[in-house]
């Protein structure tokens, strides 16, 4: 009995451990040329619109910053392509019921007729990151990453979590030739 009764809380574990993963996907001009590419600068009038704290900006810039320098791409006064970021946030709520008991035809287990049943409601904040590369000289989008994961307060975690979440956005940039 014990077992049905921690049965819910293990899957309740299960949900919510396995939503903290960052989902990715990314949208580009397939008719662009990428390699031509060799410089960036931030979109500094888009960022300032960016409704989230300062210090989350400054995380998520140094991390586009490093993964840039790192694939070989240099800052620059006159760039190639300029970065823009927007960031969307919405509470996720489960609600998850678990029901165990006797029923007509099922046997033991999971049935439509339950009895010693039990509910658990979670919420998570989820936020999507968009980092959005545009040709500077022509002023059009020419790339659109997209990260959906689970947030965290935690002031020591955010560093990391917002690291992963630009990791595997600009994972897919530039997008490989078929």
């Amino acid at each position: 009995m014990k077992t049905v009764k921690i049965l819910p809380l293990l899957l309740l574990f299960l949900v919510v451990s396995s939503c903290s993963s960052v989902k990715v996907n990314a949208d580009y001009d397939k008719k662009v040329d990428f390699t031509s590419y060799k410089t960036y600068a931030f979109y500094k009038s888009g960022i300032d619109k960016v409704e989230i704290s300062d210090l989350d900006k400054k995380r998520i810039l140094r991390s586009i910053e490093e993964i840039m320098l790192a694939k070989g791409f240099m800052s620059s006064e006159t760039p190639d392509l300029l970065i823009n970021i927007f960031t969307k946030e919405r509470e996720q709520v489960d609600v998850n019921q678990f029901n165990v008991g006797w029923g007509y035809g099922w046997g033991w287990g999971w049935n439509p007729w339950m009895m010693n049943g039990s509910s658990a409601v979670s919420s998570y904040p989820v936020g999507t990151l968009f980092i959005d590369i545009i040709d500077a000289k022509k002023k059009e989008l020419i790339w659109q990453g997209e990260g959906e994961g689970v947030l965290t307060k935690d002031t020591n975690k955010k560093d990391e979590k917002i690291k992963e979440f630009v990791t595997k956005i600009l994972e897919q940039y530039p997008p490989k030739k078929k």
